[in-house]
């Protein structure tokens, strides 16, 4: 009776080892990498907490959730964490304009004074020259009142008139210097053409058509599951983010969201699926200044060869938060990355490490110098991001030129000449001839002026 017993247990035995194990989640080297990356921020108080997300020619390759939502509750930052998103609003803002330049609604070439009572000095300043930071308009940012400001519940009128009492910082189209006020007075014009709050527009146009349901303006008042706290990085530790009014980052930095809305935001506009191909090629391709001197802004996207490749993204940054979004379209490779501190560890900086591991980084070589550079010594004055009048002393030195700004404590040897008076510095070109220095980055182009003895 035993015996035969046994042929039945014998056959339910081989029968359970003849099915399929469950298959065991392994750790990508991309997942290992990541998660040694952020958690060491996390464990040194670095940042609060972050998302990341990377997808790859269809393929998500990696998205998680690191650190704390709350550091006063020990919450974790959930999956879906709700982050602001700073200046990656404007990408919004600027496709919000070109539906309306789709629709007739208007042109790049108005004069925006046609939409918005500003007192230019008589100078005409276009749309197109908002979107693409050329309108020499101050940016109310570097603008020390507007930290006054900043807190209160005004009428948005009363920024719009801050702005106009400040000098141009250059004239239009001569230069390209980021711009916060231009954004702004883009979102004024938004509602003064189609009659909707800019909040409302965008709900309309792209977030319920494109199933982001996730992503709406920011508030510092309505409670919102999953909305992420902010901190701000202090050498004594992380600290609550200051107070700001989401009056004012407005069309310029006031959305919220997360990385699996911002990926389906990226994919639907870099695949045709939010404006037509002709406005698609204006939002991302880079115009050029008065001059004829190319740069690499678009309209809220840059668009350049990030170390040898091509790179169309943007990031941003406001109280207790950075964000930084990237497309690399020759490898269809999208990431996004939010993070909840402001701090010497931003989005950018855990972005950079990534790319580098999925992306070959091709640095560009120096060439010999083929010029006696002393020609080149002196002091350089102009207007660049924040001051009105800035300067930077140029020296020849044995095969090269050290630079030293006026905010600098010592001097920084310019060490990869490509010809032409041109060096590289990063992602930056610094092109010095015909008594100009000119610094040419992702988002700036600044020229300043050799001083005469």
């Amino acid at each position: 009776m035993i015996k035969n017993l046994l042929v039945p247990i014998a056959i339910v035995l081989l029968a359970t080892s003849c099915q399929e194990k469950p298959e065991i989640s392994k750790t990508t080297p991309l997942e290992s990498f990541t998660d040694s990356l952020f958690q060491a921020s996390v464990d040194s108080s670095q940042i609060a907490g972050a998302a990341i997300l990377v997808h790859r020619n269809g393929e998500t390759l990696l998205k998680k959730s690191y650190g704390y939502a709350s550091l006063e509750l020990s919450a974790p930052v959930p999956n879906g964490g709700i982050f602001e998103i700073g200046s990656v609003t404007k990408q919004f803002t600027a496709a919000a304009i070109l539906k309306l330049v789709q629709t007739n609604k208007l042109s790049l070439e108005d004069d925006f004074t046609q939409y918005l009572d500003f007192d230019t000095k008589g100078r005409t300043v276009t749309i197109d020259n908002l979107l693409n930071h050329t309108s020499g308009i101050p940016s109310y940012t570097e603008i020390p009142e507007f930290w006054v400001l900043s807190i209160q519940d005004q009428p948005r009128d009363s920024l719009v008139r801050l702005v106009e009492s400040k000098d141009f910082m250059f004239e239009p189209g001569e230069a390209l210097i980021y711009n916060n006020s231009a954004y702004f007075f883009l979102g004024l014009i938004i509602e003064k053409v189609t009659g909707q709050t800019y909040a409302s527009y965008l709900e309309e146009v792209f977030f319920e058509p494109l199933g982001m349901d996730n992503t709406s303006y920011c508030s510092t008042s309505e409670v919102m599951k999953n909305k992420v706290y902010g901190y701000d990085f202090t050498p004594e530790g992380l600290k609550q983010k200051g107070y700001l009014n989401h009056t004012w980052p407005y069309a310029a930095g006031s959305l919220c969201s997360t990385t699996e809305d911002l990926l389906t935001w990226m994919t639907a506009l870099h695949q045709g699926s939010v404006l037509s191909e002709t406005l698609y090629q204006s939002l991302v391709t880079p115009g050029h200044l008065k001059d004829g001197s190319n740069v690499l802004y678009a309209k809220a996207l840059v668009n350049y060869s990030d170390f040898g490749n091509q790179r169309i993204g943007h990031g941003g940054g406001i109280n207790g938060f950075l964000t930084d979004t990237r497309y690399y379209p020759e490898e269809d490779l999208y990431l996004i990355c939010l993070v909840n501190t402001t701090g010497p560890k931003g989005a950018s900086f855990f972005a950079d490490e990534i790319t580098w591991k999925l992306l070959d980084k091709v640095t560009p070589q120096s060439v010999a110098l083929d010029f006696d550079t002393k020609m080149l010594d002196g002091k350089y004055t102009g207007a660049v991001r924040g001051a009105p009048e800035f300067s930077i002393e140029v020296k020849s030195i044995s095969n090269g030129l050290t630079i030293q700004s006026e905010r600098d404590e010592k001097a920084d040897t310019l060490d990869v000449y490509i010809g032409n008076n041109t060096w590289i510095d990063d992602n930056t070109s610094i092109i010095i001839k015909n008594n100009e220095y000119r610094l040419v980055g992702p988002s700036a182009y600044y020229i300043l002026k050799k001083e005469t003895e």
